[in-house]
């Protein structure tokens, strides 16, 4: 592996780690101490800590810290296939180091922060993939290439975030995040539903980044402009 891949590598398995060690630990204290973070709390923590990271390591790896998002930016055009792998294994180690980590600490509690549907794993699926969609829109927005980078890029997706996990975090659980949800579900054994935490964000990162390409297209009258400039 060259050094470049290394350090981007490095990163994302960095920062996926503080992503799930914050997120889902937030989640297991505010079990060990009832009522302490609450569901407010856990929503901010999330987006908080996705949008520190975005700042400490977009210029870096582009902070994708997210298997889904790294296939949307694929799906976009903005990635190459070929480096997809190696970011995807590099954050699901992240995730499945920080489990392990509060799992050390705390024991099985709350199925360490484990994403799980309150209602019919279809609801769930579909939830997922629609704040997937929303989010990888936003994203590739804000996003400069394949990094996400900028002044406001931290804030706008961070907010997006927390704002999702703060209104759909009791129904799905909003993951979002196929790496966040497989490192809790490996360690605490908790593979009940875990298809669709897999699955729905993936879903909706393409059909995310799809809609982004629409709204991208140049506009016929752009179209004709050029080819009356270049000829």
């Amino acid at each position: 592996m060259k050094g470049t891949m290394r350090r981007k590598c490095v990163a994302e398995l960095f920062g996926t780690f503080v992503l799930v060690f914050a997120g889902t630990g937030a989640v297991v204290i505010n079990e060990v101490v009832p009522g302490s973070v609450t569901h407010v709390g856990i929503a901010l923590t999330f987006g908080l800590v996705v949008m520190a990271m975005i700042y400490a390591l977009g210029d870096v790896s582009g902070a994708h810290l997210n298997p889904a998002v790294t296939i949307g930016f694929v799906a976009a055009g903005r990635f190459p296939v070929r480096g997809a792998a190696i970011y995807v294994v590099s954050q699901a180690a992240g995730a499945l180091l920080a489990s392990l980590v509060l799992w050390l600490m705390f024991g099985n509690v709350a199925h360490l922060g484990a994403t799980l549907p309150a209602f019919g794993d279809g609801q769930s699926f579909v939830l997922e993939a629609v704040l997937t969609t929303v989010l990888m829109v936003v994203i590739l927005c804000v996003s400069t290439g394949s990094r996400e980078v900028g002044t406001m890029a931290g804030i706008a997706i961070g907010g997006v975030i927390g704002l999702e996990a703060m209104f759909a975090g009791p129904i799905s659980g909003a993951s979002m995040n196929p790496a966040r949800s497989l490192g809790p579900a490996l360690v605490s054994g908790t593979f009940q539903s875990l298809w669709l935490y897999l699955a729905g964000p993936v879903l909706g990162a393409v059909v995310g980044a799809g809609i982004w390409k629409l709204m991208r297209l140049p506009r016929t009258s752009e179209i004709l402009a050029r080819v009356v400039t270049s000829s």
